[in-house]
């Protein structure tokens, strides 16, 4: 009788430890995270086309993820996706002026993300400016789309 409980108190701690390993796994994938954020500073781009964008997708610099992307709305004066970046602060005051932001694809049908590319400015990017240099997403429909229209009308 004895030997069952402990047996029963070992399968249900080797359950619990699983299902906690589960969760942060899935915390993991997802870029959530169960930690408060670190301080981070705010900028925004504005793209003509944002394709398969969505909050909080990576924002990275040479390949090392800096920030994610807050929150994407219409700007109703340009007719184009606004797209508000969380970055880290320690990055706040070091992104020049003409800092080119571009949406990357990860692999050929991949994540997207966002990719920094700094400038050589003197001026500095501070919380709430825009980066003005973007570089829309690429489309893989439109340019299947584009490759049928040459081959019909050769």
């Amino acid at each position: 009788m004895k030997r069952s409980k402990t047996m029963e108190f070992g399968v249900g701690l080797f359950m619990l430890a699983g299902i906690v390993g589960l969760i942060f796994l899935g915390l993991r994938v997802s870029g959530l995270s169960l930690a408060s954020s670190s301080e981070t500073f705010h900028l925004d781009a504005n793209f003509s086309n944002i394709g398969g964008l969505k909050p909080r997708s990576r924002v990275t610099m040479a390949g090392v993820t800096v920030g994610r992307v807050e929150s994407i709305d219409l700007d109703t004066d340009w007719f184009d996706a606004r797209v508000t970046l969380r970055l880290d602060k320690d990055l706040e005051g070091q992104l020049s002026e003409d800092t080119t932001a571009a949406i990357l694809t990860s692999g050929l049908l991949g994540e997207q993300y966002i990719g920094l590319s700094v400038g050589g400015a003197p001026e500095v990017l501070e919380d709430g400016d825009t980066i003005r240099d973007t570089q829309s997403a690429l489309v893989l429909e439109e340019l299947i789309q584009q490759f049928v229209s040459n081959m019909a009308s050769n």
